[in-house]
């Protein structure tokens, strides 16, 4: 693979090199880069992917490569947060909201050459309803229980009950989805990537392969894990997965429903660390890759690199188990650790421009944002004196972060962890740190309530409030191991209310609510960058992180 200078590479731009870089990383692959195929695009991903079946996933670098290969039946508008048709052109609801109808694209083919009908729609959501065992761990299913509920036999009292009715296929274009109850999941549930509409061929093939384990050691089904068996209707299609290697390969799919993907090959190869993403990138290596760090946006724009700011559409909180310790259950004592936190020198050193500190556990940019929220200002001694209200001087707490990763909302895990133990020292807390690898430990571990505190965030999935307060506080979790009955009741009546505007209403009064309650400390909202480099078109940014790498082409 040829290496080049970041000068060179901002010299070769100018001039015919797109050629020349694309043949040096394609070489390796007998892939001349030029011609008829327009060449091979490769991204450095930050982590591997779970899943080849998104169904079964939950993260964002599984989704990152999926949603090139699994079309939902809505999507979102490129660079934006509003809704629009995927594999459905339109669709509607009855008044009460319990059942949506999906008029699908007519000619839309599958990889493996079947075709997108409303019975292969059902036979996915089917699907999903009645997975058992393994299945229904929320490391496999997360998504499908966060948006409608149970299946059709729960295994677990832990298991929500299900939302989901059915689905029917009055004809070969339609899919008719019934929900028990109203929620403000839809239709924005709709779009997620975890309902990537798989080919009915795969999913009988799919049923051959079992998941297996329980809590830290499931294993992931055969099929998923490998290429060759996952379908479908994408503008790629998955090739080859070189575990072993980190690097996941798509091809062009020749017969795709849309316009044709701009290059004939895409690669994501994994290269866990920050600054190994930037050199190789400098180097010729790779032609992108997400989570520029703050730092180096500056000398890559300076480079001839493209560096494309996202709009804010995330938050990193502090969560707070509070059923850990005696301790954590008191409002005086999270209130100290709320006040003992330098957020605003988070926000100045570690975050890119347009950073800010988040007031709420929701980001300024979606409705239902609150501007009468209670707020907590630095104050060492401020935090000194409630714990010693509370008789908790001696405060001592488990500090899990994440290690080998990068996150849209958390740049740089290691240094924030750093600043806030530091923080967290000067108010007297003593702090044991617990330092996880991000996937599967970290995740594990936090979602089963391991932490006494920990740093988790979220980038939202759609535009509705209810997508970042319904994830955390609509019911128990052990995540955060706190039961507030006037809070779910509050999430439910604000889930199901239809008129969007009373809806909003209820998010404000919301918001309001838990900053009161404070069962964690919302830190900051942060616009990701993600690089690319000079000789190509870029995809549209999103600020939901869903890049649709088929835009992609070479200069």
């Amino acid at each position: 693979m040829r290496i080049i200078s970041p000068r060179t590479a901002k010299i070769l731009a100018t001039v015919v090199t797109a050629g020349v870089i694309v043949t040096g990383c394609a070489s390796d692959r007998d892939d001349d880069g030029s011609g008829g195929d327009s060449g091979t695009f490769v991204f450095g991903a930050a982590g591997d992917p779970a899943s080849l079946d998104p169904g079964l996933a939950s993260d964002g670098e599984t989704f990152r490569v999926t949603r090139q290969a699994f079309e939902t039946l809505l999507a979102t508008e490129p660079g934006g947060t509003e809704l629009v048709g995927g594999l459905a052109e339109t669709w509607e609801s009855d008044p009460e909201g319990t059942e949506w109808t999906f008029h699908l694209r007519d000619g839309v083919t599958f990889h493996d050459g079947e075709r997108l009908t409303g019975e292969a729609v059902c036979a996915n959501f089917d699907r999903w309803y009645n997975w058992s065992g393994t299945y229904q761990n929320t490391t496999l299913s997360y998504y499908w229980q966060a948006v409608f509920g149970g299946f059709a036999e729960n295994e677990s009292e832990e298991t929500p009950d299900p939302n989901y009715v059915g689905c029917e296929a009055p004809d070969e274009l339609t899919a008719v989805i019934e929900v028990a109850e109203p929620s403000a999941n839809y239709p924005g549930g709709f779009s997620l990537d975890a309902f990537g509409i798989h080919s009915p061929k795969s999913l009988e093939a799919y049923a051959q392969d079992e998941a297996a384990g329980e809590g830290e050691n499931i294993t992931f089904p055969d099929y998923s894990q490998r290429a060759g068996t996952v379908a479908g209707t994408g503008p790629f299609r998955v090739t080859d997965w070189d575990k072993g290697n980190g690097e996941v390969t798509l091809t062009r799919f020749d017969d795709y429903w849309g316009d044709p993907a701009g290059v004939g090959e895409l690669v994501f190869r994994t290269i866990p660390e920050e600054d190994a993403r930037r050199q190789a990138l400098q180097a010729g290596d790779i032609h992108g890759y997400d989570l520029v760090a703050p730092a180096d946006v500056a000398t890559l724009e300076a480079d001839g690199f493209q560096v494309p700011t996202r709009d804010v559409f995330n938050i990193l909180y502090l969560g707070i188990t509070q059923d850990r310790q005696d301790a954590l259950g008191e409002l005086e004592v999270r209130q100290a650790i709320a006040h003992a936190m330098d957020r605003e020198n988070i926000v100045a050193t570690q975050l890119p421009e347009g950073g800010v500190v988040a007031t709420q556990f929701v980001p300024h940019t979606v409705d239902g944002h609150s501007e009468d929220v209670t707020t907590y200002a630095h104050d060492p001694q401020r935090a000194r004196d409630l714990l010693a209200a509370a008789g908790h001087e001696d405060l001592a707490l488990d500090f899990c972060y994440p290690t080998e990763v990068t996150r849209p909302y958390m740049p740089a895990p290691a240094d924030i962890y750093e600043l806030l133990r530091s923080d967290l020292e000067d108010a007297g807390i003593t702090v044991n740190p617990v330092p996880l690898k991000w996937n599967p430990d970290y995740t594990e571990t936090t979602r089963d309530g391991g932490c006494d505190i920990y740093l988790l965030g979220w980038t939202g999935d759609f535009n509705d409030a209810y997508n970042f307060l319904g994830t955390w506080f609509a019911d128990y979790s052990k995540e955060w191991g706190f039961e507030n009955e006037e809070l779910f009741a509050m999430m439910a009546a604000a889930s199901s209310e239809p008129d969007v505007e009373t809806r909003v209403g209820l998010y404000q009064e919301i918001n309001e609510y838990v900053m009161d309650f404070l069962p964690g400390v919302p830190i900051s909202s942060s616009p990701p960058s993600i690089a690319f480099s000079p000789d190509v078109n870029p995809p549209t940014v999103s600020p939901l992180t869903q890049e649709n790498f088929a835009e992609v082409s070479f200069r």
